[in-house]
């Protein structure tokens, strides 16, 4: 038997195997997916926001051809219940296992549900039902990021809710809501959170910051701070925590390579550039759109969609007030159209994502050849859950409801400015 084989056998983790008892795609936990990097050593995953079956089936051929693990991931706001993707928290898995079948997929892939969001304490209740039902459908990672909420709350929300994700999963947590330069997150902050988290024995596999990012169209040119992720990441290497970044999409290759040298990022999320080149967009080495100077988005002739369903997303957009990076929102009306164009069209849209995100895999993140890697991994650790990579040295009895607020009470922050900032 293969090694392939014998990780399929062993490697899935029960719920996939419960969905999908008969598939020959390698879907595992995200815990496998960060390990690897770490071993290779300066190397980056690409979580790949699944927008649309185009951008799911261009990453997973980019990765077979990388030969390397990969994630793909959807959002709560893309893909939860008032999504504005097609593709949701609970077809996602689906979509992915069908995917790798057809196209003879052979290098792992986890399944992650990103900014799970609590952005307020009703939330919590919600999620609590709602979580298990998302693993039920084939996730095998999720971020629970309470972020939005003060730092005692985001902790005691993260509490109550990680008991809900199976222990097998990949789990990320986030400090400081994604909003640019404003709201930096601090090295207090991060350590708040990880300690408060590691006293109840709960080891989060990644961690993501405000450290300089926006979703979605980048403007401002700040982009990624990588001496401050460097610094936090280096406060909390005794808690065994890797980093996520997310609002890649808009910071140059030499930043990300920065990024994967100096850092102990293993995660890098990649939404928006991706959503634009399946469309046909012309997109710079930033990964952003490129717009004219009435702002309109540049599209390549004889590229993604066609002319004439560029003109009738465009004409939509017009009509409903969408502009610029909320482009994002014709995912949902025109997912089934663009299902619906001429073979040869929703093939060019496939096979510009997978040129796009080889080159990432390839030849900024360092993620080429990390299947045979994971694959390594999971044969070592001889099951689906390779276990975590930190153990408890907080004391619980510091880390009560009572001593979380007044920690969180002398923490020096700036959450920047207010406002509804998307994730």
């Amino acid at each position: 038997m293969s090694d392939f084989d014998n990780a399929l056998k062993i490697g899935r983790p029960p719920n996939i195997r419960q969905l999908f008892p008969n598939s020959r795609a390698l879907l595992v936990s995200g815990k496998f997916i960060d390990r690897t990097m770490l071993a290779k050593g300066k190397a980056i995953a690409i979580a790949s926001n699944g927008r649309s079956q185009f951008v799911i089936q261009g990453a997973l051929q980019a990765a077979q051809r990388a030969n390397a693990a990969i994630i793909i991931e959807i959002a709560r706001s893309e893909g939860g219940a008032t999504a504005y993707c097609a593709v949701n928290y609970w077809n996602i898995a689906r979509q992915v296992d069908a995917l790798c079948n057809q196209l003879g997929i052979t290098v792992p892939v986890a399944i992650h549900a990103d900014h799970y969001g609590i952005k307020k304490n009703a939330d919590i209740e919600v999620a609590k039902i709602e979580i298990p039902s998302i693993f039920d459908a084939g996730i095998t990672s999720i971020a629970i990021d309470a972020s939005h909420l003060p730092d005692d709350q985001n902790l005691l929300a993260s509490l109550a809710l990680i008991p809900m994700v199976p222990t097998w999963a990949g789990l990320e947590t986030e400090v400081g809501e994604i909003k640019g330069k404003s709201g930096l997150s601090t090295v207090a902050e991060a350590l708040f959170l990880i300690r408060g988290l590691n006293a109840h024995k709960i080891f989060p596999d990644w961690i993501a910051l405000n450290n300089g990012t926006t979703h979605g169209l980048e403007a401002t040119g700040q982009g990624i701070q990588v001496d401050l992720t460097a610094r936090i990441h280096e406060a909390l290497t005794p808690y065994g925590v890797s980093g996520a970044q997310h609002g890649t999409s808009g910071n140059s290759s030499d930043r990300l390579r920065e990024i994967a040298t100096r850092t102990r990022t293993t995660k890098a999320n990649v939404a928006t550039a991706l959503q634009m080149v399946s469309w046909g967009l012309e997109v710079n080495d930033y990964g952003n759109a490129r717009q004219d100077d009435s702002g309109m988005f540049v599209k390549v002739a004889g590229e993604g969609v066609s002319e004439a369903m560029w003109a009738e997303m465009v004409a939509y957009a017009e009509a409903a007030g969408i502009k610029g990076g909320n482009y994002k929102k014709l995912n949902l009306p025109f997912e089934n159209k663009l299902l619906g164009q001429p073979k040869v069209v929703r093939e060019r849209m496939s096979r510009r994502v997978e040129a796009f995100v080889y080159n990432m895999l390839v030849n900024v993140l360092n993620a080429a050849d990390t299947a045979p890697m994971t694959i390594d991994a999971i044969l070592a650790a001889g099951s689906h859950d390779p276990g975590p990579k930190a153990q408890q040295i907080e004391n619980p009895a510091d880390w009560t409801p009572e001593k979380i607020a007044a920690r969180a009470a002398t923490l020096e922050t700036d959450k920047g400015a207010t406002g509804e900032f998307d994730d």
